[in-house]
């Protein structure tokens, strides 16, 4: 696929983008219902989306265990070399390692990955086992040590943790995921009227959760001068250094070849997840940067994106 077509391919992706870009600095729609527009991509659309299609998938084939062994191993020597050069930098407070940890490593998968894969390849499967990689061992390391190092901590260690993991796993992502697979085994069948009514809200997915990302931007502007080296760093690391990463352990480690390869590069090259600010609030940490690096790496992605796409395409 060339520089062009990945172009063509992207377009609707950068339309419903730049949409909501352009209405919240015009005013037109309030940057503020963002908020209104990503719940209901990520705890309705999304899930519906991800539970009729893992439910339709062939496990054996989407589950490509050497493929998914070779992005977890890629994405545990990412959070080694991030978390030794945060220390590195200064930063002690484990709570600020992890954060950076989480811009650096996670990706941004139901607002970003889905709809850029529906738009590329007709079809975001690759993304949900990685989805659950992140989501049910990234996320909860990341619970963890937020949970841990918190100052206003009350109660047991062990009663607080279980509660952040118990929410975590309880989220509508993981539960239509988890129950598509559990269906999908147990050969359930399920009527047509209601494969097609969860088919028809997550087709919404896509152009809803980036009209959100877009609204988000569009409200808080972008300035590129008041960047920091910091921020500069992640942003590389997360759509350059990560996908490059993820492709030589992938392919020379593991020997991941073909469409999974490009499929694992692809994901790792996306920007920031939109939850790292959720948790930058929650636990009182670095929020204004947070802020930035999703922002921020959301606009690198997308301009990236059709470059990684031709590389990765002429790989082995």
């Amino acid at each position: 696929m060339g520089a062009v077509e990945a172009l063509g391919k992207l377009a609707p992706v950068v339309l419903a983008f730049g949409c909501g870009v352009l209405l919240a600095r015009r005013k037109v729609v309030p940057a503020e219902s963002s908020k209104v527009f990503a719940d209901y991509a990520f705890l309705f659309a999304v899930p519906c989306y991800l539970f009729g299609n893992i439910y339709r998938s062939d496990l054996g084939a989407l589950f490509d265990w050497r493929a998914i062994t070779g992005y977890a191993a890629a994405a545990a020597l990412a959070v080694v070399l991030i978390g030794v050069l945060a220390w590195a930098c200064g930063v002690r407070e484990p709570r600020g390692i992890a954060l950076r940890v989480m811009a650096a490593v996670q990706v941004n998968t139901a607002y970003f990955a889905v709809p850029v894969f529906i738009m590329l390849f007709g079809n975001a499967a690759p993304i949900f086992p990685v989805l659950l990689f992140q989501v049910c061992v990234l996320s909860l390391v990341i619970i963890s040590v937020m949970e841990l190092g918190r100052p206003d901590r009350r109660g047991s260690r062990g009663r607080q943790l279980a509660a952040a993991v118990v929410a975590s796993l309880l989220t509508p992502v993981v539960i239509a995921c988890n129950a598509g697979i559990v269906l999908n085994l147990l050969s359930v069948r399920l009527p047509h009227a209601v494969l097609d009514s969860f088919a028809f809200v997550g087709d919404s997915a896509s152009p809803v959760a980036l009209f959100a990302l877009g609204l988000h931007l569009g409200g808080s502007g972008l300035t590129v001068r008041g960047t920091s080296l910091e921020e500069v760093s992640i942003i590389v690391f997360k759509c350059v250094v990560f996908p490059v990463l993820t492709f030589a352990v992938a392919c020379y480690g593991f020997g991941v070849h073909g469409d999974w390869l490009r499929y694992l590069v692809l994901i790792a090259a996306m920007p920031a997840p939109q939850n790292l600010f959720i948790f930058a609030q929650r636990y009182e940490v670095g929020v204004d940067m947070s802020a930035a690096l999703v922002v921020k790496s959301s606009v690198v992605a997308l301009i990236l994106l059709p470059l990684l796409l031709q590389w990765a395409a002429h790989r082995p």
